[in-house]
């Protein structure tokens, strides 16, 4: 018995995902969400197996529902917007259905869900790795029960700690099991530079940049924050804050 979620703000396209999947038995859905706040909660308290997933939703897309996700189930996308649909193949994603879809095509869905792993977590990685997921302009991170939004303006700095990363903005300090590898293919660039092996900086919060030592520097940020700065990020940050 496979337990569903269907995460769709279009309560008629929800209604035809339950109605389809009335002719697989082993199918149960468990929930229907209009946003991905509470398919998180639900998600997080009950662990289905299968998520039908909308991409362009209010409060928080399907994308950055998966990026608040530790353990992601496995996930068939279901949208209106086509250009989505290569980067979701890529990925591995079990599917992408494109609205509106017929019967045989969810069937067809439901057998590649069916054909791979019950779970999917090496896809759904690969996924939220990929930055080209359309337009973004802010990060999505959990400060304990809550969910913070942050707005690229007011995004400071990333900081390497370990297995986890800081993630320093304007209203606050949040932890996430991320790499800074992960944000460099994430955020945009040149507005966002990797300064030091463990420092990415927006390069709009730097006041000055100054020597430290023989050949080494440091960015000083608006914050007060002192950031060390590599040689090849000196070389870069030079060429974008025009520098001779």
């Amino acid at each position: 018995m496979y337990k569903v979620l269907i995460v769709d703000d279009e309560p008629l396209a929800a209604d035809l995902v339950q109605e389809y999947l009335e002719a697989f038995p082993d199918f149960v859905v468990q929930e229907r969400c209009l946003d991905g706040f509470a398919a998180m909660k639900h998600i997080q308290q009950e662990k289905p197996d299968l998520i039908f997933l909308d991409i362009q939703m209010p409060k928080l897309t399907g994308f950055e529902l998966l990026e608040l996700l530790e353990d992601p189930p496995a996930i068939i996308f279901t949208t209106a917007f086509d250009q989505y649909a290569i980067k979701a193949f890529e990925a591995n994603a079990v599917d992408y259905l494109l609205k509106p879809f017929s019967e045989e095509r969810f069937a067809q869905a439901i057998a590649k869900f069916l054909a791979q792993p019950k779970h999917m977590q090496e896809a759904i990685a690969a996924l939220q790795k990929d930055r080209d997921h359309g337009p973004r302009d802010r990060l999505v991170v959990k400060d304990g029960a809550r969910i913070r939004i942050i707005p690229y303006p007011d995004l400071i700095r990333i900081e390497a700690d370990g297995d986890y990363v800081q993630i320093i903005s304007e209203k606050g300090t949040y932890a996430k099991k991320k790499t800074l590898s992960h944000y460099e293919k994430l955020l945009p660039q040149p507005l966002f530079m990797r300064v030091h092996r463990s420092h990415m900086v927006n390069v709009e919060k730097i006041d000055r940049l100054d020597p430290y030592g023989k050949n080494d520097h440091l960015a000083l940020l608006k914050d007060g924050s002192r950031i060390p700065v590599s040689r090849n990020g000196f070389s870069e940050l030079k060429d974008i804050l025009g520098l001779s």
